[in-house]
């Protein structure tokens, strides 16, 4: 079946199945070393910037996420071609990433102040930011999604679960809207919301750059 994909989106989901497979092995030796640590953590390492792209916690975390970049990665690789899909997908997972490490240094930044102040409870969430890693390919997907919505923005998307039927432009909306939401408020807790904003934000930002250029289509520079 994959011999039906695309290159880069076949070897992307290769990759991710290999590193699962070597997290279910040995968790904690994977997390430590591949996953997304605060750069003030002690585990933290320059490359889980990109590392990090290729963990995932559990199942139906890289199943979905797969699953996703199964059905839109080989859509959007066939029309801007291979060397331009890589590099979006890098873009988009690099630029959720920053923007994620972005949010949690005004976080670290809040802490410090209040433990300045004596806050014990502050030094014990800084303690847990530092220390929680972070994992997926959540943002280089969220960044196809919007990358498949400009490309085909009136292509209609049924859900799975509840069976709604839109099309893609306000499927990636209602995405965003939901991940600002409860990324702001905190209503979802152990979900990196703003790394999937990033996601988005430097896919939207990517494929706007390439067609005011007029080059981002293959064989187009």
């Amino acid at each position: 079946m994959l011999d039906n994909v695309p290159k880069v989106t076949r070897n992307l989901l290769i990759i991710n199945v290999l590193m699962f497979v070597g997290f279910l092995l040995n968790q904690e030796k994977m997390t430590t070393v591949f996953a997304l640590f605060y750069p003030t953590s002690p585990y933290f390492h320059g490359w889980q910037y990109i590392t990090h792209m290729f963990m995932h916690g559990g199942f139906w975390h890289i199943f979905f996420n797969m699953y996703t970049l199964f059905i839109f990665g080989s859509v959007v690789e066939r029309i801007i071609g291979e060397k331009k899909f890589l590099i979006f997908y890098f873009v988009c997972g690099l630029g959720a990433a920053a923007l994620h490490t972005g949010v949690e240094y005004l976080q670290a930044q809040s802490y410090m102040a209040q433990i300045a102040q004596g806050n014990t409870a502050a030094m014990q969430a800084y303690q847990t930011l530092k220390m929680t890693p972070t994992v997926g390919a959540s943002g280089a997907i969220y960044g196809l999604l919007i990358g498949y919505a400009m490309l085909f923005p009136n292509a209609q998307l049924t859900l799975i679960f509840p069976p709604i039927t839109l099309s893609a432009k306000w499927w990636v909306i209602i995405f965003a809207a939901i991940e600002l939401v409860t990324g702001v408020t905190g209503l979802a807790s152990g979900i990196a919301h703003f790394a999937h904003l990033g996601g988005m934000l430097f896919g939207f930002l990517l494929i706007r750059y390439w067609r005011k250029k007029g080059t981002l289509f293959p064989n187009t520079y």
